[in-house]
């Protein structure tokens, strides 16, 4: 592509799920970098205090309340960031929920809810940031998940439409390539992040849910979507362990079956017994303005996999160094007499 994506502080960022884990971080860390923003969620008092906090720091930011499984709610917040700033650059997609269970036993209402949010929350996002990204030029980052390559038992819906959000992105970048069009298209597929996730998750199960291991820290997630919005990238991996996955489900599928039935369920399942179902976001905003829940286990504060992803010259450079020193440190070692 020979045009320029613009750097952080130039832009304005519209991100959904805006008020919790990937999103909010997100938002932190481009508005410390100058970015103007554009804030959406479900919840209205979660984003009013995130948009007086981040005004109080200096950072110019609005907010929308907005369901994206609605489209004309999608069309607002284009119209809002118009209004405000004269239109966007980076239209990040990233609301999204999950749903523990065995997929026979969880309601057909709760199924299409989750796709309602996750799948077609990222199709009309991704539909109105292209109308008006066509003319001005910017990107479009689409967050998919480690999933968007294999499958989770327990999490079957999730899956699906994880798998669905990367068929669309692929398909949509493809398009807009052809036609020339000045837009980046990139999809972040993380691996578990210590977000707010389980949390707002339903839950069919008898016990509480938990996420497998590795888990890495929401931050390393913000870091590769602002990395997108200022560089083309077809897609990026979220922690090492999502590169991992995605390989050996494509390369050996059989043997990611054989490891899926014998360790995921039980690494998806605490000994907690299950909270109420009812308290969940898949219908209705839950509580906010938490970037980390907490997890137990260790959690993954970096990535090396995803720092040479995104930073490819540092880590070169780096990688020269260490030879450098080995290098030397071989050349003066003390040598042993012949003999």
């Amino acid at each position: 592509m020979k045009f320029q994506l613009k750097k952080i502080p130039e832009q304005v960022i519209v991100i959904t799920g805006a008020t919790s884990g990937i999103g909010l971080t997100t938002a932190r860390k481009a508005a410390q970098r100058g970015a103007k923003l554009v804030l959406v969620a479900r919840n209205e008092d979660a984003l009013r205090q995130l948009t007086f906090e981040l005004a109080k720091r200096g950072n110019e930011a609005i907010h929308v309340v907005a369901d994206v499984g609605i489209e004309e709610d999608v069309r607002k917040v284009a119209q809002a960031a118009i209004d405000r700033f004269g239109g966007f650059d980076t239209w990040v997609n990233n609301a999204g929920v999950s749903i523990f269970g065995r997929t026979e036993d969880i309601a057909m209402e709760d199924q299409r809810r989750l796709f309602q949010t996750n799948f077609w929350g990222v199709v009309h996002g991704s539909l109105v940031a292209a109308r008006h990204l066509k003319q001005r030029g910017g990107a479009i980052i689409n967050i998919g998940s480690e999933v968007s390559d294999h499958a989770l038992p327990l999490q079957g819906m999730y899956s699906a439409s994880k798998h669905a959000v990367k068929g669309f992105t692929d398909s949509l970048r493809l398009e807009l390539e052809a036609e020339k069009a000045p837009v980046a298209v990139t999809l972040i597929k993380p691996a578990a992040l210590d977000t707010m996730f389980v949390e707002h998750a339903k839950n069919y199960m008898e016990v509480e849910p938990r996420l497998p291991p590795p888990v890495y820290a929401p931050g390393i997630a913000a870091d590769a979507i602002l990395y997108a919005a200022e560089n083309f990238k077809r897609d990026i991996f979220v922690g090492g362990a999502a590169r991992l996955a995605s390989s050996t489900a494509y390369y050996v599928p059989r043997t990611m079956d054989s490891y899926m039935k014998r360790f995921l369920f039980r690494q998806q399942k605490t000994r907690v017994p299950a909270r109420d179902r009812n308290q969940n976001s898949l219908h209705q905003p839950g509580p906010d303005l938490l970037e980390r829940q907490g997890l137990p286990g260790p959690i993954f504060e970096s990535s090396l996999y995803t720092s040479a992803a995104i930073h490819p010259r540092i880590v070169t450079a780096v990688m020269f160094g260490v030879g450098l020193v080995l290098a030397a440190w071989w050349r003066g070692r003390p040598q042993q007499a012949p003999g």
